[in-house]
Formats: structure tokens, C-alpha cells, sequence
């Protein structure tokens, strides 16, 4: 059931990390809702956090804002460990719930989230980010028209220095990987968008840094991977390198895209700019050309997009079952690591482009 109200959509924030910050800037700059509450684990330091986003109510216990009527959706921020139970009682709840990645722990409990999804008159949506940027979109747009032929290879780099905000991004109990599942997943999830299923995956992965100094000065150690080399055979024959890294000096503007198609080659977020097509069929010109994407504050596309599905305005998306999808890869590609071998995944779903 979407919230049909003339008023602003109530939202509560659940997890007071680092990430709360975009979707606070990102749901002001969309408009349409407004954010009511913050919940964090620590009372200090989630009052704290809900001055410094002037967020009028915070609370240590999620259930007290699923138990209250007056909030509409809620925005699920916690560690891995805890999305599942969070998500399906906010959804039992038939509040709108906003996940953020990875889904979940591991694929059986996205799968149980999904149920709990069908159950409820509520809309389940996956925080998939970069979905949103207006250079993806753009892209999108230009695969759709055929402008570069047939794809034939594919390139993309998820980059950064790591987490150090806080020290369960680095405990294998609270996490089910390192970079493949903290940073990678956005990047199977843009391949899967753009471009379609993947049906096979092969990769290697090691863990270069196994001690880590966080922003507070504490040390912490990690067995969890923080570079991975993986490459996908898509259903339309493309093939794909995929580089993660939690490990980059200067880390990459999010992802870097290279798509090498038939007709030209289309560049996202490296030297050439936000957007750069070599296309001399399209533009004319043999020679790099720079595409022009609206400017828009970041996250604000996003969570307008996630609104509109709450308040009824838009129709469902398919992130909850990309969300699976991604572990559903992520999770090949730690076989793969581990037996050296080429993992083969299951049939697309319905829905997907080929």
C-alpha cells in the first residue's frame, strides 16, 4: 500500500554511520519528505548525530519507530548483520523500507526478505546509488537506442582507500565479505542494469592490507578481502573486468565505467570526464566528445525516485530482486576465489535484458 498523503512523507533513518549523511542531504534536495527521526545504538552519539542533521527526534530502539503510525518509511542503515531482521519488522510493520546494500547477509536471507516483501502492502526498495547519477542515465539512454551496437567488452573499477569510520566494515561476524560485499555490489548492480544478466563469473581476491588504522586511531585486524579481479560472461556475449579495492590512495569518483561497443566506446567517470563518447556515427567527430548531463545534487535524483514509489506516484522498481542478484554474484565470486574455478550462475529472471 503506498502512503497517500498530501503532506510530507515521515521518514525514520535506522543507523546513525557515515552513509546517514546522503540520505539526509539526498531526501532535503529531492523534497517531498521529510526526515523525523534518526536511530542509533548509542544514545550519546545518536544524539549527537540527530543535532548535527537537525533531525528533531532520535531513539536507541528501531522498533519504537515502527510501532509509531505517524512514520510512513523507514531507511534501514545498519550493518550487514542486521538488515534482515530490521527490514522484515518494518515491512510486518507496513512501513516503506529503504535498504541499504549489501541486501543482506547472504543470499537465504534476501531471499527471506523478499518474502516478507511479498506479505506486506508496503514497497521494499534497495539503495542502489550509482543507478541514479546522470551520467548512468544517460548511458542508459544511449544502450537503449542501439547508439553503440552490439557491446563487446566492458570495464568497471569500484576504488577506494576503505572504510574507516567505524570497525565492523572488518569483522566477519558482522560482515559476510570484504570489498566484494562493501563496495563490489554496487558495481555487479550497475553491470546488471546496464548491460544485462550475468551468467558466469571467474575471480581472484587477496587481502593486501591486513591491518587497518581507523579515523578514531584505533587499529583493527581483517582476514576480509580488500582487492578482488573478477570477470562476468553476460547473457549478450559481452565480457566483463570488474576491479574492487579497498586499498587505492585516492580510491576513483565512485566507479569508473568503460564500455567498448560495436559503433564507438562510451567512458564514465574517468580523465575524459563525467561522460565521453567516442562515437564518430553519432557525434560526427573522430575524436573524444564530452556528453552533457544535468548537474543535481548528489542522492537527490535517488530519493526522489524512492519517494514517488512510496507515495504510489511511481511504480515498483526491480532493486529488491537486484539486490538478491548481487549477493547471488558476489557470492560466486568468493567460489570462484576459492576453487579457482569458473562459477556458472542460474537462468536471468524474468524481466532482465539480454
Amino acid at each position: 500500500m503506498a502512503v497517500v498523503k498530501s503532506a510530507p512523507v515521515s521518514v525514520a533513518i535506522i543507523g546513525a554511520g557515515f552513509i546517514a549523511d546522503y540520505h539526509v542531504n539526498g531526501l532535503r534536495s529531492a523534497g517531498g519528505a521529510v526526515v523525523d527521526a534518526l536511530v542509533g545504538r548509542r544514545a550519546e552519539t545518536t544524539a549527537r548525530r540527530a543535532a548535527e542533521l537537525s533531525i528533531p527526534r532520535w531513539e536507541t530502539d528501531y522498533r519504537k519507530v515502527l510501532a509509531d503510525p505517524a512514520i510512513d518509511a523507514v531507511i534501514v542503515a545498519t550493518p550487514d548483520d542486521s538488515h534482515s531482521a530490521i527490514a522484515c519488522e518494518a515491512l510486518a510493520a507496513d512501513k516503506a523500507v529503504l535498504l541499504q546494500k549489501p541486501m543482506a547477509f547472504d543470499a537465504m536471507e534476501c531471499r527471506g526478505i523478499l518474502a516478507a516483501a511479498a506479505a506486506s502492502a508496503a514497497p521494499l526498495t534497495v539503495s542502489f546509488m550509482h543507478r541514479y547519477f546522470p551520467e548512468v542515465a544517460w548511458l542508459r539512454r544511449l544502450l537503449g537506442e542501439g547508439g553503440l551496437g552490439a557491446i563487446h567488452m566492458i570495464r568497471i573499477r569500484n576504488a577506494t582507500p576503505g572504510a574507516d569510520w567505524n570497525d565492523w566494515f572488518y569483522a566477519a561476524n558482522r560482515v559476510s565479505g570484504g570489498v566484494v560485499m562493501q563496495l563490489g555490489v554496487h558495481g555487479i548492480d550497475l553491470c546488471r542494469h546496464l548491460f544485462g544478466p550475468i551468467v558466469d563469473v571467474s575471480a581472484r581476491m587477496r587481502t593486501a592490507r591486513p591491518q587497518r588504522r581507523l579515523k578514531d586511531g584505533r587499529t583493527v585486524r581483517s582476514r576480509l578481502e580488500d582487492n578482488a579481479l573478477a570477470s562476468y560472461h553476460l547473457a549478450s556475449g559481452a565480457m566483463v573486468t570488474h576491479e574492487m579495492s579497498y586499498t587505492e590512495v585516492g580510491g576513483c569518483d565512485r566507479f569508473r565505467l568503460e564500455v567498448y561497443g560495436e559503433h564507438g566506446s562510451a567512458w564514465l567517470r574517468t580523465g575524459q570526464g563525467a561522460a565521453a563518447l567516442l562515437a564518430p556515427s553519432i557525434t560526427g567527430r573522430d575524436e573524444w566528445v564530452n556528453a552533457e548531463v544535468p548537474a543535481e545534487p548528489l542522492g537527490a535524483a535517488h530519493h526522489r525516485h524512492w519517494i514517488d514509489i512510496v507515495k504510489g506516484d511511481a511504480p515498483r522498481d526491480d532493486t529488491p530482486e537486484a539486490g538478491l542478484a548481487s549477493i547471488e554474484v558476489a557470492e560466486a565470486i568468493y567460489r570462484s576465489a576459492s576453487s579457482e574455478r569458473r562459477e556458472t550462475l542460474g537462468p536471468a529472471r524474468k524481466g532482465e535484458r539480454s
